[in-house]
């Protein structure tokens, strides 16, 4: 493979996770699975605009997407991303180690409040 094609791909990847919404939406999911009330809930974004990115992120193949009644679950679908994330946080002098689940998600899978690490698999 010629250099010029593993460095487009390789910039292609990290065009689809540069944008801050998207970046969020990844770390959000984190080594788990979350819902779009999930993720609207620790965005603090309407529905219409993170379905856009979710969109998107599905077409490039980085999340998958599992309905279970009412609900669609989104995860990663290489976990490695995660590391990539971290990886990259750590470079920019920052911790990405947990999230919060705010109130506003009412999924049956999340208790507002509790702590989700990013970094060890539940």
């Amino acid at each position: 493979m010629k250099t010029v094609s593993i460095v487009q791909k390789i910039s292609s990847v990290l065009e689809e996770i540069a944008h801050p919404v998207r970046l969020a939406i990844l770390l959000s999911i984190g080594n788990e699975e979350a819902c779009v009330c999930h993720l609207e809930a620790v965005l603090r974004r309407r529905q219409a605009y993170i379905s856009q990115h979710l969109m998107a992120l599905r077409q490039a193949g980085m999340i998958t997407a599992r309905k279970d009644g009412r609900f669609v679950y989104y995860s990663l679908a290489n976990p490695a991303l995660l590391d990539l994330i971290c990886d990259a946080g750590k470079m920019a002098g920052v911790e990405v180690e947990r999230i919060v689940i705010p109130d506003g998600c009412e999924c049956p899978r999340c208790e507002p409040g509790k702590q989700i690490s990013l970094t060890q698999p539940v």
